[in-house]
């Protein structure tokens, strides 16, 4: 077999630890076409498949965990070595956010930062996965959660709220009909683990469906089929607002649920004196206590504790 080029391991663990070919790809500044070329090259040298390729990304098989296993920290030590070499752009800036929180609330104010910060150099990943930041040359991210990242600095922006919210053309079919305990209407599955529906029912009456129209894996999914008309999903209102004042949703009813969750700014250690993010952070600050004085009186409904 002869030596392996180092370049196709370094590509293998990088697919390895990301599970996306183009998440990849854009990463080693490949193609995707050269990046899994490249894989396949190495599953022909070693005569082992490394990976199991499907509709959401790719897995790795038994053989290629044991090779991840054997190589990975190598390449981990290499990385280490290298970095206090390269000179950082102190202006350069990656962040990662989810695809809702990325359009509905920081794009609009991007300008405003570009404005007061023309020095920076900005990337972004908009990807709902959580970022290894032990892994992935991310300086920051904007998490939904309780601000529980072991490792990480957790710095809160504002919190989140929900309602039920729905497709214009569901409202105009169900006329007639309380808007206010939504006995009858359509109801899709609420994607958190703790089904917020459940409360909401509990505390403004009504009675929870016997079925759910449909359920999904994730926020994104249930706000498109609500947007489709398919039901009533319990909608996130800072994440919902662009389709909201553009009219795709209506908010039903008046009552509103305070949830626990809260957006926040993440960043690893070796982020705190990076010049980059102290200019963003500052800013982001800012931009999140001016949003929280114009928000609605939402205060009446008490934050829950689950």
């Amino acid at each position: 077999m002869g030596k392996l080029p180092l370049g196709l391991l370094q590509q293998f663990v990088l697919v390895a630890r990301t599970g996306n070919l183009s998440r990849a790809a854009e990463q080693a500044n490949l193609t995707v076409s050269a990046l899994s070329h490249q894989i396949r090259q190495l599953e022909e040298r070693l005569e082992r498949r490394l990976f199991e390729r499907g509709p959401r990304g790719v897995t790795l098989t038994v053989e290629g965990c044991s090779l991840l296993d054997a190589v990975g920290e190598h390449f981990d030590g290499i990385e280490h070595a290298l970095s206090r070499y390269r000179k950082r752009r102190h202006g350069a800036l990656t962040l990662s956010a989810s695809p809702g929180i990325m359009s509905s609330w920081l794009m609009p104010r991007l300008p405003r930062l570009v404005a007061a910060h023309a020095e920076l150099e900005l990337s972004f990943q908009s990807t709902s996965a959580l970022v290894q930041f032990d892994r992935e040359p991310v300086d920051c991210a904007l998490r939904y959660g309780r601000g529980q990242w072991e490792g990480l600095a957790c710095e809160r922006l504002f919190g989140e709220w929900l309602a039920p919210v729905a497709a214009p053309e569901l409202v105009a079919r169900m006329s007639g009909a309380s808007q206010d305990d939504l006995t009858g209407w359509p109801l899709l599955g609420d994607p958190n683990p703790a089904n917020r529906w459940l409360d909401w029912f509990k505390r403004f009456g009504g009675t929870p469906p016997k079925r759910y129209v449909a359920s999904f894996d994730s926020v994104d999914a249930a706000r498109h089929a609500a947007i489709e008309g398919l039901g009533v999903g319990l909608g996130r209102m800072v994440t919902s607002k662009s389709l909201l004042d553009a009219g795709r949703l209506r908010v039903l009813g008046r009552h509103y649920i305070r949830v626990p969750e809260a957006y926040w700014l993440v960043y690893p250690p070796r982020s705190q004196d990076h010049p980059g993010l102290q200019l963003f952070r500052a800013w982001l600050h800012a931009e999140a206590n001016d949003y929280c004085r114009q928000l609605p009186v939402l205060q009446e409904d008490a934050a829950l504790e689950g």
